[in-house]
């Protein structure tokens, strides 16, 4: 089994997780011209979900100024620069590049410019149908700046708008648009949030003292001095002008399917999604996991941090002791696994350490959120092992991931997942655990708690929830 994970895993890349996706942020806060750095602060709120790049478009009386940059939000923006960017509307963006290469050109948010005036635009998401739409108007004689699906979005709403009209140029783009998008606009003195019918994609409204904030997640809000007064509903354009809020709903006929792995790993726990709490959806999950996938065991720890919340539920339920396991070094960014293997287990002891006082001579139960590549899954079971656990028991806190995922979630081939290709008990050896045990399709569900048809299962079943005409893992 060793041989054969030494095998699968020099076809893998970077670490055993998927990586995070985009976040966008909008305020409008009339007549208060320095909101600009409550961007800069909302947007450190939303990092985890693109390290990528940033970016910041402030409009003031329908001029927008922006900055955009590769790297976290601190090194791309200076004080100086902050202040330089006046207006009383904005919009932010962090990137995780899911679709375009990574390149300073892709930062977001993009402006574009139409007979009239600007738009700028920031884009979670992904179209599952951009390139053919590119073609389209790449035949019409558009020339690209970028290689992101999001230019293709801002390029048909502009060219789209009649007579000032930007809410009838997105409805029209939405109906051709395929994917996921939660939207963050702003042009002439308006501020724009759209989600994709399916809801795909998380966007939420929050109340100021002086306006209001668009967010991808809440957690921000407590920062920001907002109440959350609802999510914006699939399918939905919502316009904030004149200090007034207007919506128009689009019914696409289609079934809310909210992405069930924003609640097992890339909101923050503190975020509420769709009316419900992300730690308690992530509690539920660890839960239903030891009623389903129970162990003897002394001690339940966590691969810190998106496994926290679920290793407590776990314990909770089993009755077995939570403790810490692993220390987290907080200050190590993203590292590239290397071909050798003395390589790969360094960049896993720069980011995890054991704390051997509480598993030496233990059965221990590790509780993760996800196993995608389980490279470092093997890696971290062998730290406990040396450190002296007598046990490992792995469980996962969401089904097996054996498809990959086209709606902004940057997974790898199918190919490289690897539950596409191994059985639970042909991946339990490769990874060197004692027991390996998958939360069920339905248990993951059911903690989400938002009605089983509600929710995106696509990368846990394969079943997508529309049709896919770029497919690239075939």
């Amino acid at each position: 089994m060793a041989e054969e994970m030494n095998k699968f895993s020099r076809e893998l890349r970077d670490d055993d997780h998927f990586h995070d996706e985009c976040g966008v942020i909008g305020i409008y806060s009339p007549g208060d011209t320095g909101i600009a750095r409550d961007i800069y602060f909302g947007l450190h709120s939303l990092q985890h979900r693109g390290q990528e790049s940033a970016g910041i478009a402030v409009n003031r009386y329908g001029n927008i100024d922006y900055h955009r940059g590769m790297g976290l939000v601190q090194e791309v923006f200076s004080d100086d620069r902050i202040r330089t960017m006046q207006g009383d509307i904005a919009i932010g963006h962090v990137r995780y590049s899911t679709t375009g290469a990574s390149l300073a050109c892709n930062a977001q948010p993009l402006v574009v410019f139409f007979k009239g005036g600007a738009i700028a635009l920031g884009h979670n998401g992904n179209l599952v149908n951009a390139n053919i739409l590119r073609d389209e108007l790449q035949d019409e004689g558009y020339l690209f700046q970028t290689t992101i699906d999001t230019e293709v979005l801002a390029a048909y709403i502009a060219r789209n708008i009649k007579d000032g009209d930007i809410e009838g140029a997105i409805a029209k783009t939405m109906k051709i648009a395929q994917g996921a998008y939660a939207l963050v606009i702003t042009s002439g003195e308006k501020l724009i949030g759209v989600r994709d019918p399916l809801g795909l994609r998380p966007l939420v409204l929050g109340k100021t003292k002086n306006g209001y904030v668009l967010s991808s997640e809440t957690c921000n809000f407590n920062l920001l001095g907002a109440e959350k007064v609802r999510d914006i509903d699939p399918g939905e354009i919502i316009t904030i002008e004149n200090g007034e809020i207007s919506s128009m709903k689009f019914d696409f006929g289609e079934t809310r399917k909210t992405c069930s792995f924003e609640y097992v790993y890339f909101a923050r726990p503190d975020s509420v999604m769709d009316g419900r709490s992300i730690y308690l959806a992530r509690h539920e999950c660890g839960k239903n996991l030891a009623k389903e996938q129970p162990a003897e065991a002394d001690v339940v720890i966590a691969v810190p941090d998106s496994g926290n919340v679920a290793a407590m539920g776990y314990a909770e339920q089993s009755g077995i002791p939570f403790g810490i396991g692993l220390i987290k070094n907080r200050y190590v960014g993203r590292t590239f696994i290397q071909p050798d293997q003395k390589m790969r287990d360094i960049s896993v002891r720069l980011k995890l350490n054991v704390l051997k006082e509480n598993v030496e001579g233990k059965r221990v139960v590790m509780v993760d959120d996800s196993i995608v590549r389980g490279t470092t899954s093997g890696q971290i079971v062998r730290l406990l092992k040396d450190a002296g656990a007598k046990e490992v028991h792995l469980r996962v806190a969401c089904p097996p991931v054996t498809d990959p995922c086209f709606f902004g979630i940057d997974t790898p081939e199918k190919k490289q997942l690897m539950a596409a290709k191994y059985s639970v008990e042909e991946m339990r050896g490769m990874i060197g655990a004692d027991s390996l045990g998958f939360l069920s399709v339905d248990g993951m569900k059911d903690a989400i708690g938002l009605g089983r048809d509600n929710v995106c299962t696509a990368c846990f079943t394969g079943d997508y929830p529309m049709e896919l005409p770029e497919r690239k893992d075939k």
